[in-house]
């Protein structure tokens, strides 16, 4: 999961990253509101808002988000020295889902972060997804057609649970790239392709529902006509 830290003190930015990667989460910083919008909405999981920013400030910053299509769901936890009842429901009115006062506890920060996200994604909360007879096991990595295990590399398994998961979603190779691959990793738009040719292989004849929109990207549709 990626998580987005927006706060204009660079040491609490770095704090908060430090902790949360040690706590397996991936992380990006941004140290504006106008810095944070201009991050592909659709690589973050979770939103860390300070609201005390100069310039856009954190409740400004989460209608922004609330109002584009692809962050209108995204995750928001605010952080802030504001702790009055009317700060903290402009917060909810806003759409956070959740509202920590500093000076705060690094770990509470963490788990409210891993709380917020385990409400928001029933799927990995349930760790199995199926569609007819393919099923998807995030718990042991694997990926079974008519009970029968498809022998999906890491990089396949991944890309098949984004998809499988965001049905209709239609991601271009740079968001996959983004999502999928390691950070630092040079893939290219062909290796995308390959794997995806691949998957399509190992999960056949599912492999049609793995489907191409011309122009796009990439999206996993129930109707397996739809190629």
């Amino acid at each position: 999961m990626r998580v987005l830290i927006v706060d204009d003190e660079p040491d609490l930015c770095r704090i908060l990253q430090f902790n949360l990667e040690a706590a397996g989460f991936s992380t990006v910083v941004a140290h504006g509101g106008d810095e944070a919008l201009a991050i592909e909405p659709l690589t973050l999981d979770l939103a860390l808002l300070d609201v005390m920013m100069p310039g856009m400030n954190g409740f400004e910053l989460a209608r922004r988000l609330r109002e584009r299509p692809s962050s209108s769901h995204l995750p928001i936890i605010f952080l802030t020295a504001l702790d009055a009842e009317a700060d903290v429901l402009r917060g909810f009115e806003l759409g956070g889902d959740d509202y920590i006062a500093k000076p705060f506890s690094i770990k509470e920060v963490v788990a409210r972060v891993k709380a917020v996200l385990a409400r928001s994604l029933p799927h990995e909360a349930s760790h199995v997804v199926t569609y007819n007879a393919l099923k998807a096991d995030y718990n042991s990595r694997t990926v079974t057609v008519d009970g029968i295990d498809a022998q999906l590399t890491r990089t396949e398994f991944d890309l098949l649970w984004l998809l499988i998961n965001h049905r209709g979603q239609v991601y271009n190779r740079q968001q996959l790239i983004e999502l999928v691959w390691p950070d630092g990793v040079v893939v290219s738009d062909r290796t995308v392709d390959v794997n995806i040719t691949r998957l399509r292989k190992k999960i056949d004849p599912y492999g049609r529902c793995v489907a191409t929109r011309q122009g796009y990207g990439y999206y996993f549709t129930a109707d397996e006509e739809d190629h």
